[in-house]
């Protein structure tokens, strides 16, 4: 996936926004991602990205606090590798009781 797919499909939330605020806010959890436009707080779907992203983004923090290297576009493990299959799994979770498969 790239920075311009949405994450949040029920408010639209792309990767790249999701990303810069992480950065920006400097969150202290994961829960607090929600406060990016609502990210999280619809269908939940997108929560186990949510804080796949949080969580990233603190690692790269504090590597970026040790070297004093610059921010650069976080490799985030874990997620479908297209959009398109981002969002099959979505409408299987909709439709069934089932837990997150990422």
């Amino acid at each position: 996936m790239n920075l311009d797919d949405n994450i949040c499909y029920c408010y639209h939330v792309s990767m790249r926004k999701l990303v810069n605020f992480a950065r920006r806010e400097r969150l202290v959890r994961a829960s607090q991602m929600s406060n990016c436009l609502g990210a999280g707080t619809g269908c939940g779907w997108c929560i186990p990205i949510l804080q796949k992203i949080h969580q990233q983004v603190c690692v790269e923090q504090q590597g970026q606090a040790e070297s004093g290297e610059g921010a650069q576009s976080p490799e985030i493990r874990g997620l479908p590798d297209s959009a398109a299959d981002y969002g099959e799994a979505r409408k299987k979770y909709l439709k069934s009781d089932a837990k997150h498969q990422f």
